[in-house]
């Protein structure tokens, strides 16, 4: 019962570290003679859309203020 309540949260820590690992493979992919340009691309593509999630889910868990 208790996973449940917490899993939004632990989706997010799973989306940050995602997003960590993303940084990392276009750091690499950038540094390697000849960059390949697609693959970098879908990457990055797909970090953005990551960053995303997170904002959405980020603010879904934000307290809602008060009227």
């Amino acid at each position: 019962m208790q996973e449940n309540l917490h899993f939004p949260h632990r989706q997010l820590i799973e989306l940050r570290m995602e997003h960590a690992d993303l940084d990392n493979l276009i750091d690499l992919a950038a540094e390697q003679a000849p960059v390949d340009e697609l693959t970098l691309r879908r990457l990055k593509k797909r970090r953005l859309l990551l960053r995303d999630r997170i904002a959405r889910l980020e603010r879904d868990l934000e307290p809602k203020e008060p009227a």
